[in-house]
C-alpha cells in the first residue's frame, strides 16, 4: 500500500518534467556552470535493477551484467532529482528501445512539452534538452557524443567531454539512488510489483534530495559499452544537425 501511495499519488508532486520559466532558467544556468553547454536542462540514463531470477524465465530479462533485471530509466537535473522516471522494459532491452517506449519520448516528440526558453546558436533557435551517452539516438531534444572513443576530432572530443560531464549527473544520481535505498541493488519482491517498488524509491529519493538530507555512500554500475545507437527513419526529423569545427 505504502509504495503503491508514493508511485501513484506522491509521483506527480514529486516528478515533475520542468515546464516553468524559473525552474528552467535555474536548471540551464547549473547545467551552463558545469559544462559551458548553454539551454541543457537535464540529463538520462538507463540502469539495469536486479531481480529475483525464479520470478522470470528466458533471457531477455537478462541485463549486460550477466544478471536477472527490469530496466529503469531516468532523467536529473542538476541537483540529482529526478523529473521523469520510465519502468516498462525488461533488463535485456536497451536504453534507445526503452527511451522510444516511454511516455516522457511520446510527449516531447507530439509537441506536448514545449520548453519555451530559446535560444539563438549560430543563427539556429534551440530549445532546451536533455543529453545522454552514445547509447541514445540523436534528437532535437536530446544531445548526444561524436563519439563513444574519443575518436572524434579535437574540438569535437572537446565538446563530448563537457558533454559527458554533463552527463555524470544523472550516473551519480543512479548511484545515489542505489545507495540510498539498498533494496534496488537486490530487489526482493516479485516482478509484478517490481515497478511500483522502484518508482516509489525514486519518489522518496527526490523527497530526500529536496529536504538536503545527507547522501549515503553510492552504489554504481560498471562503465557502460556497446554500439551507438542509430536513428529510425520517423525520427529524421527530430534529429539535430551538429557543425563543430
Amino acid at each position: 500500500m505504502v509504495t503503491r501511495l508514493l508511485a501513484t499519488e506522491l509521483y506527480p508532486e514529486f516528478i515533475k518534467i520542468p515546464v516553468s520559466r524559473r525552474r528552467l532558467i535555474e536548471s540551464t544556468q547549473a547545467f551552463e556552470e558545469l559544462t559551458s553547454l548553454p539551454n541543457m536542462c537535464g540529463a538520462i540514463d538507463g540502469s539495469p535493477i536486479k531481480v529475483k531470477r525464479g520470478d522470470i524465465g528466458g533471457n531477455m530479462y537478462e541485463c549486460r551484467y550477466g544478471y536477472s533485471s527490469v530496466l529503469l530509466q531516468v532523467v536529473a537535473d542538476h541537483k540529482k532529482v529526478f523529473w521523469d522516471v520510465c519502468v516498462k522494459a525488461p533488463g535485456g532491452s536497451d536504453d534507445a528501445s526503452h527511451l522510444r517506449e516511454s511516455l516522457l519520448y511520446n510527449r516531447l516528440v507530439s509537441g506536448d512539452v514545449v520548453w519555451d526558453k530559446v535560444i539563438n546558436v549560430r543563427g539556429h533557435h534551440v530549445r532546451p534538452y536533455i543529453v545522454g551517452d552514445w547509447c541514445y539516438p540523436l534528437l532535437s531534444f536530446l544531445m548526444t557524443p561524436f563519439s563513444p572513443d574519443g575518436s572524434g576530432t579535437p574540438a569535437q572530443n572537446l565538446f563530448d567531454g563537457m558533454l559527458m560531464k554533463g552527463r555524470s549527473v544523472v550516473v551519480d544520481a543512479i548511484a545515489l539512488l542505489k545507495g540510498r535505498w539498498k533494496i534496488l541493488q537486490d530487489l526482493n519482491v516479485g516482478l509484478t510489483h517490481a515497478p511500483q517498488t522502484i518508482v516509489a524509491c525514486c519518489v522518496l529519493h527526490n523527497l530526500c534530495q529536496i529536504a538536503r538530507e545527507p547522501e549515503p555512500e553510492t552504489w554504481k554500475d560498471p562503465d557502460e559499452g556497446g554500439a551507438p545507437a542509430r536513428g529510425l527513419e520517423n525520427e529524421k526529423s527530430l534529429c539535430i544537425i551538429l557543425e563543430i569545427a
